[in-house]
């Protein structure tokens, strides 16, 4: 994995960035007694397990990031922790508001595309539908392609650049059950 600046693809002169999402893990129920507010739902035990199967495999994949955002949802947050912990990437961690139920693509490109020295590897945690609308959008230029990111699932996108539209090549897309077996 490179760091800090865009891996130059041999075959022509253009960067690729690789774009990694990876959806919350398994959260306590809305309307669960003590969190009133859908952002304070944190993981369950549960969840917080399967992350750190996830964490695993990630590790054995050699995925490394320049830079992880996640949302500030408790349960977001919590899952971006275990990764960043288990991959000694704390340092590279930052909540962005985009990343919330709703947020703004369009921002969060920006966002991404601000970062200076330019980023290569890119881990965005966050929530249903967003990332799937999000890698629908990368990949098609439009948001109805059906993409079903389970809870602590992973995708990988590549890039040329990192554009509000069809930009992005899916990789692959892998289910925490996938997860847990290479882990």
């Amino acid at each position: 994995m490179t760091s800090g600046l865009f891996r130059r693809c041999k075959q022509s002169n253009y960067f690729l960035m690789n774009i990694f999402l990876l959806r919350h893990g398994i959260a306590v129920d809305p309307g669960t007694a003590g969190f009133d507010k859908d952002s304070e739902r944190t993981l369950t035990p549960k969840g917080e397990r399967k992350l750190w199967q996830v964490a695993d495999a990630m590790f054995a994949m050699k995925l490394s990031f320049d830079a992880i955002f996640t949302s500030p949802y408790v349960r977001a947050r919590q899952t971006a922790d275990i990764i960043a912990e288990a991959l000694d990437l704390r340092k590279k961690l930052q909540e962005v508001d985009h990343l919330t139920p709703g947020g703004s693509a369009r921002r969060l490109i920006e966002t991404i595309n601000s970062i200076k020295p330019a980023v290569a590897e890119v881990l965005l945690v966050g929530h249903e539908p967003s990332l799937s609308e999000l890698i629908s959008l990368l990949i098609s230029g439009d948001t109805p392609a059906s993409v079903l990111m389970k809870k602590g699932g992973l995708c990988k996108l590549s890039a040329d650049s990192l554009q509000h539209g069809r930009c992005a090549t899916l990789e692959w897309l892998l289910m925490p059950k996938q997860m847990g077996l290479m882990a």
